[in-house]
């Protein structure tokens, strides 16, 4: 955490791997206007929350109505992670900590090429991700997107076939044939997909249920399908 108009400011000039600046509502100024326009050049969030909140995460100290949130690890362009991939991972608003390092490690593990995560709705790279990626991290690249649905149809573009993973989906996870290149978006807790994001798969499909629960942890639910496409494609590994 970096706090203060200067240190975030050179930070950002620094480009250090941030998660997302904080201003406190109601500030102006030529300085922060500069921030705001860093913010913009480098594509780190930028966010306008009250005064409170700052203080709050601040504990106490002095920030000048500015944080910086470091990121443990730095985020890739989308563009770095799609040529030659076979398998990148979507989550539409994981917002676990603990579930998104678990997925992470799961994906890296199947032979996933990248996650793709959004700038809102999502769990940043923290420490605790990390301790649940347990090393995964440093391995698989994370990128950050500004829109999901956007971003499926790019990858639409680009040959991709987009599988969302819904407990009314159409299919059975272990009866569709996964196209290569492969996109699979899992939903957020409690939430599952939008429907908006429902709309942009080619495929949705379900993992069936024995038992009264109508899905699993997104986490757990994720490494059976994940490592369902990784039986089918048994050679593909991360570059």
């Amino acid at each position: 955490m970096t706090l203060g108009l200067h240190p975030v400011r050179e930070a950002l000039r620094a480009r250090r791997p941030l998660d997302k600046v904080v201003i406190a509502k109601g500030s102006a100024g030529p300085r922060i206007q500069e921030i705001v326009e860093l913010c913009r050049d480098t594509s780190v969030p930028v966010r306008f929350e009250p005064r409170e909140m700052l203080d709050r995460a601040s504990k106490g100290v002095s920030h000048q109505g500015v944080i910086a949130f470091g990121a443990v690890h730095g985020y890739v362009e989308l563009d770095e992670v799609t040529a030659g991939a076979q398998l990148l991972v979507i989550l539409d608003g994981v917002e676990d900590p603990h579930n998104l390092g678990a997925i992470i490690r799961t994906a890296h593990a199947a032979g996933a090429n990248a996650v793709l995560i959004p700038e809102r709705r999502s769990a940043p790279l923290t420490e605790t991700v990390d301790r649940s990626a347990a090393g995964a991290l440093a391995y698989l690249p994370v990128a950050r997107i500004t829109n999901v649905t956007h971003t499926l149809e790019k990858l639409k573009g680009q040959g991709f076939w987009i599988y969302g993973l819904d407990e009314r989906g159409a299919e059975l996870y272990n009866e569709v044939d996964y196209a290569n290149p492969t996109v699979l978006v899992l939903g957020g807790e409690g939430k599952g997909l939008h429907e908006g994001v429902k709309k942009h798969c080619d495929v949705l499909v379900r993992i069936p249920m024995a038992g009264e629960v109508a899905s699993l942890n997104v986490s757990v639910a994720s490494g059976v399908v994940l490592f369902e496409w990784r039986r089918r494609h048994p050679t593909s590994s991360t570059p």
